[in-house]
């Protein structure tokens, strides 16, 4: 399984390698607290911050962990967000998609979908991956709905699996995808697109 960073386009979103370039429109999109709320970063409010999480993620991705995209909006060539393959298990053909995040404008739209369609075939399609999982933070009800809404499994809840910035302790659930379960997805998704 060897993952490169690529572009991966849709109809309303293109997933592009994350770099230093995106970070203006990112900082722009990123200024409400409630996007950071369950994430694993602490509040990213300025462009300096962005530029530090940014940086983060490209260390990440050239340890061969972490493979984090920009979410561009075709319609206005802003980055609106960011998403990512992560916690990568070559020897296991498996990984995760997280680390996701929209400008609040542009939640709860088909762009979620999309994104995740685009990261899920790729996965399973051009990687070969055998399962690609989830998680989230067990208060996020949005997030698991939404994992829920496009196929994925719920497989159980690790207790206490994180310690926020702010000291909370981070129950998580799981969720995942199997290779035999994507063509019942795919199709689902491409209606939900439709």
């Amino acid at each position: 399984m060897e993952i490169n960073p690529i572009t991966l386009t849709g109809q309303i979103v293109r997933l592009e390698p994350l770099s230093v370039t995106h970070v203006p429109s990112l900082a722009i999109a990123g200024r409400d607290e409630r996007i950071w709320r369950y994430m694993l970063y602490g509040n990213v409010l300025t462009e300096a911050q962005m530029h530090s999480l940014v940086l983060d993620l490209l260390n990440r991705q050239a340890q061969g962990t972490d493979l984090p995209f920009a979410v561009i909006c075709l319609s206005t060539g802003e980055a609106i967000g960011m998403t990512r393959y992560m916690e990568i298990r070559r020897e296991h053909q498996g990984l995760e998609i997280g680390g996701t995040w929209y400008a609040t404008a542009h939640q709860r739209t088909a762009i979620n979908t999309e994104c995740k369609y685009l990261l899920l075939k790729h996965a399973f399609e051009d990687l070969e991956c055998v399962r690609v999982q989830f998680k989230t933070d067990k208060r996020n009800l949005p997030s698991q709905r939404a994992f829920t809404r496009i196929g994925a499994k719920e497989e159980g809840v690790l207790r206490h699996h994180m310690i926020t910035p702010n000291g909370y302790l981070r129950d998580s659930v799981y969720y995942s995808i199997l290779k035999e379960e994507w063509p019942m997805i795919q199709a689902k998704l491409e209606h939900l697109l439709a």
